[in-house]
């Protein structure tokens, strides 16, 4: 887990409905790390939460898909006249201070 969610000071709740057995096992597995049963649920989802997140962050591509996504990134940019246009106007802020 990130150093960040240890020192994080906690404002928000969380509440979870869990059955009977579910909960003793929380219970047990808590007790079995010398944590409280709120830090170890805390920290197991935030470690589940963390994989999900990294999965969709990374992608793999074979030899093949990674010479066409280098070539694609190697290739002169192409002309986007509309978005020129849109990067010359004045901005908000620029418009503002010529009142």
């Amino acid at each position: 887990m990130a150093n960040s969610a240890i020192v994080e000071r906690r404002t928000e709740k969380l509440d979870v409905r869990v059955s009977r057995s579910a909960k003793a096992k929380l219970q047990a597995a808590a007790a079995a790390s010398h944590r409280s049963m709120s830090d170890f649920v805390m920290e197991s989802a935030l470690a589940r939460a963390e994989e999900m997140l990294v999965q969709r962050r990374t992608f793999g591509l074979d030899a093949e898909a990674w010479a066409a996504f280098q070539s694609t990134l190697d290739a002169p940019v192409r002309p986007l006249p509309r978005l020129r246009a849109l990067m010359e106007e004045p901005g908000f802020f620029d418009a503002a201070s010529t009142r």
